[in-house]
């Protein structure tokens, strides 16, 4: 070999030398780098390779009667879950086939656990089958990223339904899931009714698992035999004030009727049994949501989902006129001898109508024979002598008219009508003590709803106590303790007690000579109430009643109202009365009674028995009248 070519070899020699060393200076300096220079930031990305963290849901807590009976408990479900980083969007087709969907769907459900996390796992579907979770688990070496956990679903055991009561779950938003460290991708939370008022107490604490995957992201066991493990809590059990018997009648009671019951004892003011009809199926909104019913329900023109119990708005009719009594005696209008003779019709620029007999009734007559003149001529004085204000005050006062904080959303204030209220929506000085005559008797612009109702009555019943209504008597907590509830309780300075039992006598009266008498006298057991048929320019009138049993020892109060049924003798006294009868007696001994309601169709008429005087109806008002 001559000289020249052996320095060729050896120049090529050093610079591949040269070469492989600084290939191996690039390469010690990129571990220095990745080892020690940016070890925070590699390292747990690093161990992200072969160990993963898996959220574990806790149990939801559990709903009770006020007798310690389950009425909402879990049941097991399968979900399928997703590790965005470690999935393959090629498999996308394989997926959709397994879980009979489209790959249109799992595209934009991967793309939203995509944009809450690359490297959490989050739910892809929710209560899937069993059939396909075994061919998800049979496949799972195909799909890399892919997981599943064993949830729970909300399971009614008893048949009731208390759908606006208890309220139903629905997936998290992403407002909701982003604004919250306790709420993930796919989490489902109380949306109505007691699940979302008391979610924070239901709802338990996330659990964590460590475990160790493979290259294809699945798992092989957990880490370092579990010890960074963090179990889930249950969520806390809830018992409420409902009677879980009692609630199974009431929603009997109102089946193919529009309206609400609300029963609630009148000495705590604990919901005994909320009814609002039509109700839904909570069953079928309690795992993966059924698109086609929930649409259904929302175009549903009988509007299930709206809680008529706590949210309508309904003149209340003659039920008023106990609560006129106490204002008029408070306010020195009339005395338990004041006298208002009855001619047929009051009259204030026009007549109003009073279908009561004849003659001169006193204050304890006028309300168990429910004559409209009396509380006509009572209004005429409230609103000639500037008491108008002082009247829709004292209203409030019994719970009409405004929110009384019942542990559920949307209750709704309705409408106790003052002059700012006038001014605004009559202008001022374009109204007067014409049209404010119908208010005396329940009619025109004033409207409540049953719970308000339900808690006026109270007052009456109770001696003089505007309570707090409640559906949650106490939580308990992890270790046993029961934390109570703590709701208002407050005395009506203002009402006389010599005021209270003229108007109790008076609602005695209703039911044993008045327009109560046909449904509500329970023999024994004493009731005092008031019937009230609502004015209603859009249809069939409303029908009212409220009660309270016994007389002498109120233990529950009710306030029916049933919708487009016409007067309230004939289908709400009924429905209350079996109420009552149900709670007090522990059974239902008057049979005809019950059939009669489930059997019942509104009449145009009232019965023969009606039609000779003891009717509960208000004034006729013209077309113009009515809520604004």
């Amino acid at each position: 070999m001559s000289p020249s070519r052996q320095r060729d070899i050896k120049s090529t020699a050093r610079i591949l030398q040269v070469v492989i060393l600084l290939v191996w200076l690039v390469m010690f300096g990129r571990l220095i780098q990745l080892q020690i220079i940016d070890y925070e930031k590699y390292a747990p990305m690093s161990r992200e390779n072969f160990v993963r963290q898996d959220f574990v849901n806790p149990a939801r807590g559990l709903i009770l009667d006020r007798n310690g009976v389950n009425i909402v408990e879990n049941e097991p479900i399968y979900s399928i879950t997703i590790n965005p980083v470690s999935f393959k969007m090629a498999n996308v087709p394989l997926l959709a086939s397994l879980l009979h969907t489209t790959e249109e769907d799992v595209l934009q459900r991967i793309r939203e656990a995509q944009q809450y996390s690359w490297f959490r796992t989050s739910r892809l579907y929710t209560e899937v089958s069993f059939d396909v979770f075994s061919n998800i688990q049979e496949n799972i070496w195909q799909l890399p990223g892919i997981g599943h956990q064993i949830e729970s679903k909300r399971h009614y055991p008893l048949p009731l339904t208390a759908s606006h009561t208890l309220g139903y779950l629905r997936e998290a938003s992403r407002e909701e899931y982003l604004s919250s460290d306790r709420i993930r991708l796919g989490d489902k939370i109380g949306k109505s009714g007691v699940e979302m008022v008391y979610e924070e107490y239901l709802r338990g604490e996330l659990g964590a698992e460590y475990n160790r995957v493979n290259a294809y992201g699945q798992r092989l066991g957990h880490y370092n035999n579990k010890e960074f493990n963090v179990p889930p809590v249950k969520g806390l059990d809830i018992i409420t004030t409902l009677d879980a018997d009692l609630q199974i009648l009431s929603e009997k009671l109102m089946e193919g009727k529009k309206g609400g019951i609300v029963a609630m004892d009148p000495n705590t003011g604990e919901i005994l049994s909320m009814v609002s009809a039509p109700q839904y199926d909570l069953s079928r909104l309690a795992g993966r949501l059924d698109s086609e019913y929930w649409r259904s329900i929302n175009m549903n023109e009988e509007t299930p989902l709206f809680n008529r119990a706590i949210s309508s708005r309904q003149p209340p009719g003659s039920t008023f006129k106990p609560f006129m009594g106490l204002i008029g005696l408070h306010l020195g209008l009339i005395t338990k001898d004041t006298k208002i003779y009855n001619s047929g019709a009051y009259f204030r620029g026009r007549a109003y109508r009073d279908l009561a007999d004849p003659g001169e009734y006193d204050l304890k007559e006028a309300i168990g024979k429910s004559s409209n003149t009396y509380f006509f001529w009572m209004m005429d004085q409230i609103a000639s002598q500037r008491y108008f204000n002082q009247w829709s005050k004292l209203a409030k006062d019994f719970g009409l008219g405004r929110r009384n904080y019942i542990d559920l959303p949307f209750e709704t204030a309705g409408i106790m009508p003052d002059s700012t209220y006038m001014n605004t929506n009559f202008g001022e000085r374009r109204w007067g003590t014409g049209d404010l005559m119908s208010l005396g008797v329940g009619q025109g612009m004033v409207s409540v709803s049953p719970l308000q109702m339900a808690v006026a009555t109270s007052v009456i019943a109770n001696g003089g106590y505007r309570v707090q209504p409640h559906i949650v008597r106490g939580i308990i907590e992890k270790d046993g303790t029961i934390s109570y509830t703590d709701p208002n309780r407050e005395r009506l300075d203002w009402i006389r007690n010599d005021h209270l039992e003229l108007v109790q006598e008076g609602m005695r009266g209703v039911v044993t000579s008045g327009s109560g008498r046909w449904y509500s006298d329970l023999g024994e057991i004493a009731v005092a109430g008031k019937t009230g048929t609502s004015q209603n320019p859009h249809g069939q009138n409303h029908g009212w009643y409220i009660a309270y049993a016994p007389y002498d020892d109120p233990q529950i109060a009710v306030a029916v109202l049933v919708e487009n049924a016409g007067f309230g003798s004939i289908s709400a006294t009924p429905i209350a009365s079996l109420v009552i009868e149900l709670y007090l007696k522990g059974e239902i001994e008057r049979q005809h009674v019950y059939d009669y309601v489930l059997n019942f169709r509104p009449r145009e008429d009232p019965p023969e028995e009606i039609e000779t005087g003891e009717s509960d109806v208000d004034e006729v008002l013209p077309e113009t009248e009515g809520l604004p």
